[in-house]
This record gives C-alpha cells, sequence and structure tokens, in this order.
C-alpha cells in the first residue's frame, strides 16, 4: 500500500464532515454577496441557500451527511448564544424599565396561548402545540437591530423600548427552554416539576452568576498583562465551552451555558475586547447554523403544510403586532410609541429556531413543525423592515380614525402611568430581606452540596476527618451565615418604620426568620457529616463561636461584598455607558451626539447657537473628554469632540440631527451613563407655589432646568422664567439624579 492510500485510508471518515462543511460555508459566501446586493437581511440569504443547497435538490451540490450538519448546527448554537450574551448582561435586564417588561410579558403570555390555540385549531398534538405557542411568542433580537440599523431609527424612543423587550424576552426564552424539557421528559405538566426546575433554574443561575462575577473579572484583570488577543479569544472560547459541559451535566440544555457564560463576560471590562475578538467566530458559526437550518427544510413538507404556513405566518405578524401594541399602551406608552414597537417585534427568528430544534432534538414535535417554523422565520425576516418603515404613518391613520375620546383616555392614562411612583418604605424593606435571604441562602446551599459531593467522600469514615471537614465548610460559610442573620439592611427604611407601632412586629419576625433559617443551615451541615446528637453539640459549638467574632466575620464579609461588587461595577466604573430616557410623555427622550473635529459650530456659545429656542432642543450635559458638564449655562462653548446630551421629542431630534448633519457634526455611536435624568415632578410642596420659576430657585436645588410644564391637561414646553408655579402643576425637570430624588421626598 502506497502513501497515498495510507494517507486516504487515514482519513476517510473525515471526509463527510469536512467536504459538508466546505459546502455549508460556500453556500453562505454566495448568500452573503447576494443578499448584500439586494439589500435583504444575511439570515434570510443563509436560509434560502441551505435550502437550495441541502439533498432534496439534484441540480445544486448537496451534503452527503445529514448528522454531520447536524453537528456544525449544534456548534453554531453554541457560539450563536454565547454571543448573544455577551451583548445581554444581568445587569442590562435589572436596568429594563417596566415599560418594556410588561410590553414583553403581555406579547409572551398572549403569543403562547394564540399559538397553542392557532396549533389545536389545525389539528396538531398536544405537544406540538405547546412548543408552538413558545416559538411563536419569542422575536428576533437579530432582526430587529440590523433593521432599525439600515432604516437610522436607533435614535427614537420605540427603539428603546423595544431593545428592553428583546432582553427581557432572552432571559424568557431560557426559562421556557428548561420548562419545555422538563414537560417533554415527563410527557405530563406536572406542576411540582415545573415549579422544581424553576427553583432549579433560579438557582444555578444566582450561583453560575455569583462565582462567576467573583472569579473571572479577576482572573482577566490578574491576567490583563500577559494577555494576547489570540490568548484572550482562547481563555474566552475555553469558558464559555466549560459552561456548556457544566450545564449539560446538571440537565440544562448546552446553549443556556453558553449564554449564561457571555452575559458574565459581558460584566467585565473586557467585555467590549472580547466581543469584538469573538465576533468573527460567531459570523462564521451564525452562518453555519443558519445556513444548516435551511438545509433540514423538506421542500415537499413545505408544499404539504403551506396552508399552516400561511396561517401561521399572520398569526405571527398580526399577533406580535397588536399584542406588544397593547402591551406598550398598557405600560402607559402613548399610541404613537405603542404601535411603533407592536410592529417592530412581529418577526421571530434565532431562538425560534433553537426552540424548534430542542423539540426535534427530545424527539417530542413531528417532522413538519421545524420546516414550518423556518418557513415562517423567512417570510417575517423580509416583511419586517416594511412592518417599522410603516409604523409611523399607520399609528397617524389610527389617530384620526379612533373616536376621539379613546384618543384622551390614552393620553390621560400614559401621562398618569409615567407620573413618579414613590416606592413606600415598607417595600424597600420586604424587598432587601428577600433579596438578602435568597442570594445568600443559595450560595450556602450550594457551598454544602459542594462540599458533601466533593469533601465527605474523601474523609467519610473518619471520626477525625469528618471533624476536620466540617470545620473547613463553617469556616467557609461564616460570612455568608453572619450575613444572612445579623447583616443589617434597609437601615434608613428600617428606623423610620420602628418609630410606627404596627411595623415593629413584622420587622421583629424577619429578623428571627433570618437567625432561625441560618440555625438551620448550620444544623443541616453538621448532620451531614456527624449524628444527630453529635451535631446538636456542634451546633451549640458554632452558634457560640458565632456570636464571640461578629466583628471579624463582619469584616471578612464585607471584605468578600466589595470584591463582588467591585467586578460587577468594573466595565461602568471604567467607560459609562450613556442610556437614553424614555420618562417623557411627550415622546422626548435623551440621544448623544458628537462635535466633528470639522464642524462649523464648535467655538460658539449656546446662546449664539440658539439650539433651544430654535428647535425646541435641550442639552443635558457636554462631556469633554474626562469632564462632564451638567446642564451647561448659555455661556457655555462647544469645542470639537464633545460629547452632547440633547433632550427633545422624535421630530425634534430628527430636525436636530439634520440640523448638525448641515455642520458636519456625526451621530457618536457611543453612550455614556450620567446622573442627569429626565424626571417628572408633581408639584406638592407649599414652598414653591406662587413663586415664579426663578423665584423658586429649582434649577439650584436640582442643578437642573425645567423644560416641561403640564397644568390642567394643557402643555407648556420649555416655561419662561417667570411664569408663576401652581399647585399640582407638573414639571418636567432635567437635572441631577441624586438632587431631584431628595426634591420627590420632600
Amino acid at each position: 500500500m502506497n502513501t497515498a492510500e495510507t494517507v486516504a485510508n487515514a482519513s476517510h471518515h473525515l471526509q463527510p464532515l469536512i467536504s459538508d462543511l466546505g459546502l455549508i460555508l460556500m453556500t453562505a459566501a454566495v448568500a452573503v454577496l447576494l443578499f448584500k446586493k439586494i439589500k435583504q437581511p444575511l439570515v434570510l440569504g443563509y436560509l434560502i441557500a441551505g435550502f437550495l443547497a441541502g439533498n432534496h435538490f439534484d441540480f445544486f451540490p448537496s451534503v452527503k451527511d445529514i448528522k454531520s450538519v447536524e453537528v456544525w448546527a449544534e456548534i453554531g448554537v453554541i457560539f450563536l448564544l454565547f454571543s448573544l450574551g455577551l451583548e445581554f448582561s444581568f445587569k442590562k435586564l435589572m436596568k429594563v424599565g417596566g415599560t418594556a417588561s410588561i410590553t414583553a410579558i403581555t406579547q409572551i403570555i398572549a403569543m403562547v396561548a394564540i399559538g397553542y390555540l392557532a396549533g389545536q385549531w389545525i389539528g396538531w398534538k398536544q405537544m406540538d402545540s405547546i412548543f408552538l405557542g413558545v416559538i411563536l411568542s419569542i422575536s428576533s433580537t437579530t432582526i430587529i437591530l440590523k433593521t432599525f440599523d439600515e432604516l437610522g431609527v436607533k435614535t427614537q424612543k420605540f427603539a428603546g423600548i423595544v431593545i428592553g423587550s428583546l432582553i427581557v424576552q432572552d432571559i424568557v426564552a431560557i426559562l421556557m427552554m428548561v420548562l419545555l424539557s422538563t414537560i417533554a421528559v415527563s410527557q405530563q405538566f406536572s406542576g411540582s416539576e415545573l415549579l422544581l426546575s424553576v427553583f432549579k433554574l433560579i438557582f444555578f443561575l444566582t450561583i453560575w452568576f455569583v462565582g462567576g462575577i467573583f472569579f473571572i473579572p479577576t482572573l482577566l484583570k490578574k491576567a490583563k498583562n500577559i494577555l494576547t488577543d489570540e490568548m484572550l479569544l482562547i481563555i474566552s472560547l475555553a469558558l464559555c465551552l466549560m459552561m456548556v459541559i457544566l450545564a449539560a451535566n446538571v440537565g440544562f440544555s448546552p446553549a443556556l451555558g453558553a449564554f449564561i457564560m457571555g452575559s458574565i463576560i459581558a460584566e467585565t471590562t473586557q467585555a467590549e475586547h472580547i466581543e469584538h475578538l469573538v465576533k468573527p467566530v460567531k459570523d462564521l458559526f451564525g452562518a453555519v447554523f443558519f445556513v444548516s437550518v435551511g438545509m433540514l427544510i423538506n421542500p415537499g413538507t413545505l408544499y404539504e403544510y403551506a396552508l399552516p404556513v400561511a396561517i401561521l405566518t399572520l398569526v405571527v405578524i398580526l399577533g406580535q403586532s397588536i399584542s406588544s401594541t397593547i402591551g406598550a399602551l398598557l405600560s402607559g406608552q402613548p399610541l404613537k410609541q405603542s404601535v411603533q414597537t407592536g410592529m417592530s417585534l412581529s418577526q421571530i427568528g434565532e431562538f425560534s429556531f433553537i426552540i424548534a430544534t430542542l423539540g426535534m432534538t427530545l424527539n417530542v414535535t413531528s417532522d413538519f413543525l421545524y420546516p414550518i417554523v423556518v418557513a415562517v422565520s423567512a417570510v417575517t425576516t423580509f416583511t419586517t423592515p416594511f412592518m417599522v418603515k410603516f409604523a409611523t404613518p399607520f399609528s397617524e391613520y389610527l389617530e384620526k380614525k379612533l373616536p376621539r375620546k379613546w384618543i384622551k383616555k390614552i393620553e390621560r392614562y400614559s401621562a398618569n402611568a409615567q407620573s413618579i411612583k414613590l416606592v413606600s418604605n415598607w417595600q424597600i424593606v420586604v424587598r432587601s430581606f428577600l433579596t438578602q435571604v435568597i442570594i445568600h441562602s443559595v450560595i450556602i446551599v450550594a457551598i454544602i452540596l459542594l462540599s458533601s459531593k466533593f469533601i465527605l467522600p474523601l474523609v467519610e469514615g473518619s471520626q477525625f476527618g469528618n471533624l476536620f471537614a466540617a470545620l473547613i465548610t463553617i469556616v467557609i460559610l461564616s460570612p455568608f451565615l453572619w450575613a444572612l442573620s445579623l447583616r443589617r439592611v434597609a437601615v434608613k427604611e428600617v428606623a423610620i418604620l420602628r418609630e410606627e407601632r404596627k411595623y415593629r412586629g413584622p420587622i421583629l419576625m424577619m429578623i428571627l426568620m433570618r437567625m432561625v433559617l441560618t440555625l438551620f443551615y448550620i444544623g443541616f451541615l453538621l448532620n451531614i457529616f456527624f449524628s444527630p446528637v453529635i451535631a446538636f453539640i456542634m451546633l451549640i459549638v458554632a452558634v457560640v463561636v458565632y456570636f464571640v467574632f461578629p466583628k471579624k466575620l463582619n469584616a471578612q464579609y464585607h471584605k468578600i461584598e466589595d470584591h463582588f461588587l467591585k467586578n460587577l461595577n468594573a466595565r461602568e466604573l471604567k467607560k459609562a455607558v450613556r442610556s437614553r430616557s424614555d420618562l417623557t410623555p411627550w415622546d422626548g427622550h435623551m440621544t448623544t451626539f458628537e462635535i466633528a473635529p470639522t464642524s462649523n459650530i464648535a467655538g460658539k456659545t449656546l446662546e449664539e447657537l440658539s439650539i433651544r429656542e430654535q428647535l425646541g432642543i435641550n442639552i443635558a450635559f457636554v462631556k469633554r473628554g474626562e469632564i462632564t458638564i451638567n446642564i451647561p449655562s448659555r455661556n457655555e462653548r462647544l469645542f470639537p469632540g464633545d460629547e452632547i446630551c440633547v433632550i427633545g421629542t422624535d421630530t425634534q431630534v430628527a430636525a436636530f440631527k439634520k440640523y448638525l448633519d448641515q455642520h458636519e457634526i456625526d451621530v457618536s455611536p457611543l453612550a455614556t451613563e450620567s446622573d442627569i435624568v429626565l424626571q417628572q415632578l408633581e408639584l406638592i410642596n407649599e414652598a414653591f407655589i406662587g413663586k415664579s420659576i426663578r423665584d423658586s430657585e429649582l434649577r439650584k436645588k436640582t442643578s437642573g432646568l425645567i423644560v416641561g410644564l403640564e397644568r390642567g391637561g394643557k402643555r407648556i414646553l420649555n416655561p419662561e422664567s417667570k411664569l408663576i408655579l401652581e399647585k399640582n402643576d407638573i414639571l418636567w425637570i432635567v437635572g441631577s439624579k441624586k438632587l431631584l430624588a431628595n426634591l420627590s421626598k420632600n
């Protein structure tokens, strides 16, 4: 046997895998060139190209082994979810306002119900209908963001609501994947099993997030000076695959692990750099995934199920649009923003494919569901730009056609819904109590489980070994046990509530519950290592020691907490992210622009430019290098490179952008978080009533500017300083977040 034959025989098993990958990439390349030329979404191109290159057509080259395609598709899902996680981060979820949350939750609940009923109406199996409902409820982040970029609507207010809704949808999709897996395995709707799955998911998410934030940013920071781009990419992908393995071992999908690790890395100072390095890998395997999805479509199935495809396409477009619009209206948004939001979310995408793939992997869905979902996604992907484009004209049409009293009710509801709602001290205390108990309970239980799984087997049968192992575990747990039982939370609010007799009992009960829970965890741990009698004696000893050294435990816990918070906030401390505010019912929001080096308005004062007088635009702050000038005065000059944050309606912002473009100004893609916010205040303080805006010194008290006033249902934009304030006036002030919060409390 010659050398060539030997090599051929040794590598024959690789040939189908490599040739199929080559075909997938060639197909993707053709799709990219063609769909870039006709200015259509690449995802649609990948799907169509994969469909044509599948083994259902003889006149195109086709894959040799369908199993290898599924392997590449699974790898594509992992890297796609990892990249989505890098863009997601749990802190973004925490910052998502009530508007986006209500919109997303309303849409998901409505579409799950509509999808399930549609499946049952068509005559599908119950499991097919359940999966269909979940599939139709998740909009496509990829398609929407690309559409917004192409149409240039990212600066508009509704875009912020849509992006916030997508963040909520992503985490809900992850949750539903876990629940669907539970339902699929058990083949029945067991409430206890579903509840157990939710608790299990929450437990592992908390552990992964807390542990990940504590260790991973520290690792990247320590190795910062020796990390090259190559090493950083390898470490990032290694962490991703490690979490994939971990998630699979505890019973979750690999995609969940990839998503979680992406969201953890998103909190580090290296997040942007890693996102940049991973982008080619994401694009590569994203293309592989979508082409693979297209290859798995059977044209015979599509022909057979053409009617269900048409029906479900209409269900998605109409159902998503209407449910999201209703959700936005319920959250207090005006009609225009609500319609724009609803029509933007009228498609399904990557998560729908992943959920459909999950059904196929678990063998619980019919073969026809997957190609139908892909076909519906392809059609809705194509219609999305048109839906976004025609949203504004359609909203204006509705305003003309709807009864006048309906429009007035919507406007009144919108204004009331966005009024400042003060959180009571009791709510703050309860929220702090629950957060304290849940987070520390999860950490304590996780350490106990790890100890019983890895330490106990090493010392089992040895009395002194058990004692040593229990001692080590108690030492590790001690700061968290102290925090659970004795750490003071919401100190100011608790002190206020204690002055009222009715709250003294509940506060005392919450403190006792924390202590009892701590004793339970100590007893539970000791019972694992010792007999009940010895465990009880050790419990008493542990409690005595525990109360003898409270200061040391306090110091140790705060050291751990400070390290965690430092890692968690490192990215914001390094570079603040400017976010847009969406607090005004007049479509007003905050948008950032940058003064170009060649701008002919550079060097002029704000008084000379008369931006507020000409366009109705207010400048919230000017960022110049490391210096931020909040609420700049009329004598403040603008310089090349200044980043200016302006407040205005969509129309005003669009006019301002046009004004800037005429003076060679470029929109900054960067956004920075500032303590300057746009906020609504209802005037009830007698000290301000009857005074002019100038005499009230509200500008001084808030370090801000009054940009609007609502009185008796009438609105005044940019009120004059001599205007007399009246009781129950609603003021719109842009100013210091802290000072405005203090003012609202008073």
